[in-house]
C-alpha cells in the first residue's frame, strides 16, 4: 500500500451541481486530490473531522483511497463483528471514558444478536457479553490472556457474525434493534437505555454508509419498530425549595464518619447555589475561586472529574481529567456565586485546606471522591432532613437534583434563559425543554392573557 503523511484539507462546501442539498469534502494526500459527497452538512463535517483527527494522530494516509489507516481497517471489515472492532479502534483515541463505556455497552448488546440465527452451539448471553466487554471491544483488552471458554466463544462470534452486506436487509437490522429493548435477565430495558444504545447502532451503520459499505442507513427503513418515549423534562417533584436545600446542607454535616459530611457540605452547596455538575465540583480548585469578604463571588470552572471504570480511561484511574462539557478543551466557564456560597467555601478552605493541586474536595488520601461516597452521605442526610413521606418521594433523591433545583430557582426568579444557560453550561433550547415543567406561574399568566384577549 502506497501511503503518505502529506495531507491537506479544505473546508466543507455545498455541492452546486446537485439539485438536492449535498456537501463535498475535499482533501489532498501526497499531492493527489480526493473528494467525497454526503447528503447533509453534519455528516460531511463529521467525516472531515475524522480525517483531521487521524492526521493529528500521525496516521499514514493511503494515496489510492485517500483514507487513513484507521478508516481503511473499518472499510475492509467483512462481518459485523470485525466491523465493530475496527469502528471502536477509530472512535477510541478521541472519545471520553464515559463515551467509551457507553459505546462498548451498546455494541456488546447488539453484536450477539447480529449472527446466523440457525448456527448451532451459540454461547450463553452472559459469556458473549463478557467476551465483548472484557476481551474484544476495548483495544488494549485484546492482548489479555484468554481462558479456553473465552477463546471458544470468540471463535463462534467470528464464524457466525452476519456480513455488513446482510445489514442492508431490514429483518436483520431488527434483530439488533429488538436486542436493545431487553435486559440480560429478559426484562424490559429502560427507555433512556434503549435510546442511548440505538444512537450508537445508528451511528455505526451510518459510518458504514459513509464508507460506501451500505447504500443507506437501514434503520431509516424500519417502519414498524419505534423506540419508547424518553422523558426529556425534569420531574418537578425532585426540586427542593431554598428552605429544604438549606436543611439538607445542614443535615449533611450530621453525617460524621471521618468528618466526611462536614467536608462534603461545600461540595453539595456548589451543586445548589452555583448549579455545578458533580464532576465540575470535584474538579474545583482554589485558583478557580474568587471569594471576596463581602458580596458576590465568582467561580471560573476549568476542569471536570467524571468517574467511570478504570478500563475506559487513558490514565488507568477511575476519574478522568477532562475539560468542561459542551466546551472546547481549554475553554473555561464563569459562574457568579451568591454570598452564602462564598461564605461556605471560605469556611471550607479555612477548616480543611486544599490539595496540593488546589482541589477543594478530596478523599482522606487526597484522591477524587467517588460517586458511591458522596451518594451514601446524601442518602444519610435525607434521613436527617426530610419527613418519612418526603424520604420515600423523589424529592432530592440524587445529589444531581440540587443542580435541577438551582436551574428551576433561577428561571422562576425571572433570570433570562440565556443567562441561566451560560451559568449552567447548557444550550438555551435544551435548558427550556428540560426545565419547562419546573417554571411556576406560567399557566396562570397564560390564562390571564387569554382572559384579557377575550374581553377586548
Amino acid at each position: 500500500m502506497n501511503t503518505s503523511y502529506d495531507v491537506k484539507f479544505w473546508e466543507t462546501r455545498r455541492n452546486p451541481s446537485s439539485k438536492t442539498p449535498s456537501y463535498v469534502i475535499r482533501w489532498k494526500v501526497g499531492g493527489r486530490e480526493k473528494s467525497k459527497t454526503l447528503r447533509t452538512k453534519a455528516l460531511a463535517e463529521s467525516f472531515l473531522s475524522d480525517l483531521r483527527q487521524a492526521a493529528r494522530r500521525g496516521e499514514a494516509f493511503d494515496m489510492e483511497t485517500g483514507l487513513p489507516s484507521s478508516l481503511l481497517a473499518v472499510k475492509s471489515a467483512v462481518t459485523w463483528f470485525s466491523f465493530t472492532l475496527a469502528y471502536v479502534d477509530m472512535k477510541w483515541p478521541h472519545a471520553a471514558a464515559k463515551t467509551r463505556e457507553s459505546l462498548t455497552d451498546a455494541l456488546a448488546t447488539i453484536t450477539p444478536a447480529l449472527v446466523d440465527q440457525d448456527a448451532p452451539g451459540k454461547p450463553d448471553a452472559l459469556l458473549l457479553r463478557e467476551v465483548l466487554r472484557q476481551f474484544s471491544l476495548p483495544p488494549a483488552a485484546r492482548q489479555l490472556p484468554q481462558p479456553p471458554e473465552i477463546r471458544t466463544a470468540l471463535a463462534w462470534l467470528e464464524r457466525h457474525s452476519l456480513s455488513i452486506a446482510d445489514l442492508a436487509k431490514v429483518r436483520n437490522v431488527r434483530l439488533g434493534l429488538d436486542a436493545l429493548t431487553l435486559r440480560l435477565d429478559g426484562g424490559a430495558a429502560a427507555a433512556t437505555t434503549i435510546a442511548r444504545k440505538r444512537s450508537v447502532f445508528y451511528n455505526a451503520l451510518q459510518y458504514a454508509v459513509d464508507l460506501e459499505e451500505l447504500p443507506s442507513n437501514p434503520i431509516d427503513k424500519v417502519k414498524a419498530w419505534k423506540p419508547p418515549k424518553v422523558r426529556e423534562v425534569v420531574d418537578r417533584r425532585v426540586v427542593v425549595n431554598p428552605a429544604q436545600a438549606r436543611e439538607l446542607l445542614t443535615a449533611v454535616t450530621y453525617v460524621s464518619r471521618l468528618d466526611r459530611g462536614r467536608h462534603l457540605r461545600g461540595f453539595f452547596a456548589c451543586l445548589y447555589f452555583a448549579g455545578l455538575r458533580p464532576a465540575e465540583a470535584l474538579g474545583l480548585r482554589k485558583q478557580d475561586c474568587h471569594l471576596p469578604a463581602i458580596g458576590w463571588g465568582r467561580l471560573v470552572l476549568a476542569k471536570s472529574k467524571p468517574q467511570t471504570n478504570k478500563k475506559w480511561t487513558n490514565s488507568g484511574e477511575a476519574h478522568d481529567d477532562r475539560g468542561l462539557k459542551h466546551r472546547a478543551e481549554d475553554e473555561g466557564r464563569p459562574v457568579p456565586i451568591p454570598p452564602e456560597l462564598v461564605a461556605i467555601l471560605r469556611e471550607h478552605i479555612e477548616e480543611f485546606g486544599v490539595h496540593e493541586d488546589g482541589r477543594l474536595f478530596r478523599s482522606s488520601r487526597g484522591g477524587v471522591i467517588s460517586i458511591g461516597t458522596y451518594c451514601k452521605v446524601w442518602k444519610a442526610a435525607r434521613g436527617f432532613a426530610l419527613t418519612p413521606e418526603q424520604q420515600i418521594s423523589p424529592l432530592a433523591a440524587r445529589p444531581y437534583d440540587l443542580r435541577h433545583a438551582a436551574m428551576s430557582l433561577w428561571l422562576n426568579a425571572g433570570v433570562a434563559a440565556p443567562d441561566v444557560a451560560e451559568r449552567a453550561g447548557h444550550g438555551v433550547d435544551v435548558l427550556l425543554k428540560v426545565y419547562a415543567k419546573c417554571i411556576d406561574g406560567g399557566e396562570d399568566i397564560a390564562n390571564r392573557r387569554i382572559d384579557d384577549a377575550l374581553v377586548a
